[in-house]
């Protein structure tokens, strides 16, 4: 029998799982990436996840961390409707991302984002997210140094460049043009100690939120730089820049750090994408659970593959839509499968190691 779901574990999370199965009231943090439309082919896990996660009576906050579009799904997750919120997401992220221009300028695509995130946010998501007592939301996004503040194209793409060619040295070099700068709810981040690159953690509140989240998912060259209240002056853009799909201390000792995503291997940051021996190993991985499609599950998608930002240029505009709405679909069956292993608790068969 194949089966849409893989479940991947860290030495010490298999071994938890082993001896007592996957609880929820075991994981400590939730991880979400960067990679733009591919959470749609995930979009029908986080509709069951998010609500049971956010059910779970636990004595410390969940802490929900995300770059780029994980951020606005953990943002999803930290409202008082979870799957709503999802629901949002999905309709807002399909059916409200249209563009007059076959070609948008970046003042056009973050004019589309900015609409999209009021829907997602609804009437009161940042009240909802900075009041909740259980979920804490933690989003990353990078302050620009140098020529990567710019927003004339020749400067900025050259600043791109120079950080892709420095970072295949050294991941360290990142440092050079941006500060990891982590936004999050709440005194007792697990983040503050990072030290692997230039860090700064500050609270996020209600002035800051949307600018943050904003920010969060600006790509350079695609969507303008995002200047946030209240932070230090310069421009904030995407996340994924420094943490793409993370390879972090999470700063959890203890408990499970769970990761819904869309590939079994984690990419560490946007630049190293074209990197094969650039992933995330080690200790960090250690108490990391990966929830992820099946090969076979992605080669029955429509398409045959997860989406991407490409199918902006390889569909016209409505048949993107119609496939989108199509692979959102056919996640549903990732949530399925979830709801089935936790009501068996059968995960002795379907775990394997990360």
């Amino acid at each position: 029998m194949t089966h849409a779901l893989q479940i991947l574990a860290g030495p010490r999370a298999l071994a938890r799982i082993r001896d007592r199965g996957l609880r929820l009231d075991d994981v400590r943090m939730m991880v979400g990436a960067s990679g733009g439309p591919k959470w749609l082919a995930i979009a029908g896990l986080d509709r069951v996840l998010f609500p049971r996660l956010a059910a779970v009576e636990r004595e410390a906050r969940l802490h929900l961390l995300g770059s780029s579009i994980g951020s606005w799904r953990m943002a999803c997750a930290a409202q008082a409707d979870p799957l709503a919120a999802v629901r949002r997401l999905e309709e807002a992220y399909v059916e409200r991302q249209r563009y007059d221009n076959p070609d948008p300028d970046a003042a056009e695509v973050s004019r589309v984002a900015r609409v999209m995130l009021d829907h997602v946010l609804g009437e009161d998501g940042i009240g909802e997210i900075l009041a909740n007592a259980r979920l804490a939301l933690h989003v990353v996004t990078v302050r620009c140094r140098g020529m990567s503040c710019s927003e004339n194209r020749l400067p900025l793409a050259l600043s791109m460049a120079i950080a892709g060619f420095a970072n295949a040295v050294s991941r360290k070099t990142l440092g050079w043009q941006f500060e990891r700068v982590i936004f999050g709810n709440g005194s007792d981040s697990p983040f503050q100690a990072l030290r692997d690159l230039p860090t700064r953690v500050l609270p996020l509140d209600a002035d800051n939120l949307r600018a943050a989240l904003l920010a969060s998912g600006s790509i350079p060259l695609v969507l303008e730089g995002v200047e946030v209240p209240g932070a230090p002056r310069g421009k904030y853009r995407d996340g994924g820049l420094t943490d793409y799909h993370f390879d972090i201390d999470f700063g959890m000792d203890d408990g499970i750090v769970l990761y819904p995503h869309f590939y079994d291997h984690l990419v560490p940051g946007w630049f190293d994408k074209a990197l094969p021996w650039r992933r995330a190993r080690g200790r960090n991985l250690d108490n990391l659970v990966l929830l992820a499609p099946s090969q076979e599950f992605v080669t029955a998608l429509p398409g045959g593959r997860i989406p991407d930002r490409k199918d902006f240029y390889r569909y016209p505009q409505e048949e993107r839509i119609r496939l989108w709405r199509a692979v959102i679909d056919a996640s549903t069956r990732l949530g399925d499968e979830f709801e089935e292993l936790m009501a068996s608790g059968n995960w002795l068969d379907r775990v394997a190691p990360l």
